[in-house]
């Protein structure tokens, strides 16, 4: 993976940070999972991109998250023998270029635009009531 390779819709692994485990004081992810590139934002100190975590623990009703359809699965390379969903009301920043979790791995595989812009535009449209864990050195 070249940091280029960071854009919307990306599949890769990462250690994310839930927001429960940082308000209990830990600071590193507990496990590698698959996680999917939501946005990359330009800034002069380096662009940031946005990681939504993609889990096989059905969300709570209340929870802002979509399944995954094995179509999805297949092209992101996740197992579509699993149910899997993507969590839209939490999500970590971190810096490309400049982060202790980014590894040069290639990703797992990319989701379709026609499945993933929409739910960035929906991510977008309820920001006020996500919460995001900063991963920024």
């Amino acid at each position: 993976m070249t940091y280029a390779d960071l854009q919307t819709g990306v599949v890769i692994v990462y250690p994310f940070l839930w927001a429960r485990e940082q308000q209990r004081g830990e600071t590193e992810g507990r496990k590698p999972r698959p996680t999917a590139v939501g946005v990359r934002l330009r800034r002069n100190d380096g662009d940031t991109i946005l990681l939504f975590p993609i889990t096989s623990r059905a969300p709570d009703r209340d929870r802002f998250a979509a399944e995954i359809p094995e179509t999805e699965k297949r092209r992101a390379g996740l197992d579509i023998g699993m149910r899997l969903w993507i969590i839209l009301d939490e999500y970590n920043t971190d810096n490309v270029g400049h982060s202790f979790y980014l590894e040069p791995t290639p990703p797992l595989g990319r989701f379709s635009k026609a499945f993933f812009l929409p739910l960035m535009k929906q991510f977008i449209a309820r920001a006020g009531e996500t919460r995001g864990v900063s991963r920024r050195g």
